[in-house]
């Protein structure tokens, strides 16, 4: 079976590394950049000079985009080399109202389509055990699974198409709001005088303990906002949260406050920055001093 990869950005080349490196067949590659697509020829994959290269080549396409209208573009781009013979997974965060417009494209083309959003970062992408949830036909589902485990230890099906996008705004949403509660909550402890060692060391004893600070406490310990996710793009699934809740007629208020620091985030000029830095925001709101220990 042939694998094109279509998106090779900070998640997208290590999951495409790891299907290199796991699958006896070719693996075709294309990204807007070209340093990542050389970097990744050098490591087995094959160079393509545009999407619909990628896509005609392969039996299974698998697209990683940074925004709605990107997959839109490249479904769009690429319909031409869509068949009956052709599944496509994207595994893109996007709006779900996207997401089933490109299903549905797909599908009038005779052609297979599944959302395989991702959750994790970098790190877990380069280990090759990200979490992926998947929406669609469940027949398709399992004919792609092994290809979907490359990638990750934890694949779930979700159910039909959009269940996946939808699950990862579910989670984007609780994420966020875990986020923003451990930022309230540590500049409440350092305010008072207690150190982040002493406040993670207590924070574990009881239900506060989660996997975000469990995750991030030694970037915010160390100021080390190396980027895994940046704050752009944890903006943007925000946003997506917030228009899903809209059409859902969830209300979703704590989102807001969520927004008005990314905002604040994104016009200090972070949004390159690893997204756990804005608790600098939440810091700077609560005239919180904080100088990391190294």
């Amino acid at each position: 079976m042939r694998i094109g990869f279509i998106g090779l950005g900070i998640m997208g080349e290590a999951m495409c590394y790891n299907i290199i490196r796991k699958h006896d067949g070719d693996v075709y590659i294309y990204d807007v950049k070209t340093e990542p697509i050389q970097r990744l020829a050098e490591k087995g994959g094959i160079a393509c000079d545009s999407a619909v290269d990628a896509a005609k080549h392969s039996d299974v396409i698998i697209t990683m985009l940074p925004r709605s209208e990107d997959s839109l573009s490249v479904y769009k781009e690429i319909l031409p080399a869509v068949n009956a013979t052709k599944i496509c997974i994207d595994m893109s965060t996007i709006d779900p109202s996207v997401s089933l417009k490109i299903s549905v494209m797909i599908q009038a083309h005779g052609g297979h389509f599944l959302d395989a959003p991702v959750v994790k970062s970098k790190a877990a992408a380069v280990l090759g055990n990200i979490g992926i949830y998947v929406g669609g036909e469940k027949e398709i589902y399992f004919q792609v699974k092994p290809i979907l485990q490359y990638m990750g230890s934890n694949v779930l099906y979700m159910g039909s198409s959009g269940k996946g996008i939808g699950m990862k705004i579910c989670q984007t949403t609780l994420l966020a709001q875990i986020q923003n509660g451990v930022n309230e909550a540590l500049a409440m402890a350092v305010k008072q005088g207690i150190d982040v060692d002493r406040f993670t060391a207590a924070l574990s004893f009881g239900g506060g303990q989660n996997a975000y600070f469990d995750e991030r406490q030694m970037a915010i310990r160390n100021k080390d906002y190396a980027t895994t996710f940046s704050v752009r793009n944890m903006s943007k699934d925000i946003d997506i949260c917030r228009r899903l809740a809209k059409t859902e007629g969830v209300q979703a208020e704590s989102l807001e406050g969520i927004r008005e620091v990314y905002d604040r985030a994104l016009e200090a000029g972070y949004g390159d920055k690893d997204y756990s830095s804005v608790i600098d925001m939440v810091f700077e709101k609560n005239y919180v001093k904080y100088k990391p220990k190294l």
